[in-house]
């Protein structure tokens, strides 16, 4: 079971900030629900949820016991390394979402210069191996820990009229098929 922090808030250029209160709650009831389902809870720190920083992802995983999902893309927008969190806590993470992204337009989005949603039409998100993240050291560095969870491959992408068949989202999906195909 994968679950995001949500705001409650339409979309995910704004959001609110979680008093000390608000995060007693939320990693009390990370912890509460991962004792209490009988599957595999994790956590998917993603853009414009209350868990989406690199000091939010830590706070999480020093404060609760929950698993990740490790969401390549979000947690490089939202400044975290994810190459570096595989690296240092693999024993955390449950899940894996594929995505690249590049790292001068997440970098705006971190700074507020630019938000998500327009970030993510001016194509924020790669194909797999044309981006920013190290997909292969990910991948690497998860398999050497023995991770046996999913893999995801995802392409985010805001459509503004619809491509001609064969084109537009599905040319990105095959690009990252075939780097996935090429990894050792």
């Amino acid at each position: 079971m994968v679950l995001a922090a949500v705001t409650g808030a339409e979309g995910y250029d704004t959001r609110p900030a979680l008093d000390a209160d608000g995060w007693r709650t939320l990693l009390g009831n990370l912890d509460r629900i991962t004792a209490e389902l009988p599957r595999q809870v994790t956590l998917h720190p993603h853009v414009g949820t209350m868990v989406e920083n690199a000091a939010e992802v830590r706070r999480v995983l020093d404060g609760c016991g929950v698993k990740l999902c490790l969401d390549t893309g979000h947690l490089l927008i939202g400044g975290t390394d994810p190459l570096d969190l595989a690296l240092r806590e693999p024993h955390r993470i449950a899940h894996a979402h594929l995505k690249d992204v590049n790292a001068t337009l997440a970098a705006q989005v971190q700074a507020g210069t630019l938000s998500y949603t327009e970030a993510v039409k001016i194509g924020i998100y790669r194909p797999l191996g044309e981006g920013d993240v190290d997909i292969a050291g990910i991948i690497a560095s998860l398999t050497k820990s023995s991770y046996d969870g999913w893999y995801v491959m995802e392409q985010d992408v805001i459509l503004t009229t619809t491509p001609p068949p064969g084109e537009g989202p599905i040319t990105d999906v095959r690009t990252s098929l075939d780097y996935l195909r090429a990894l050792p």
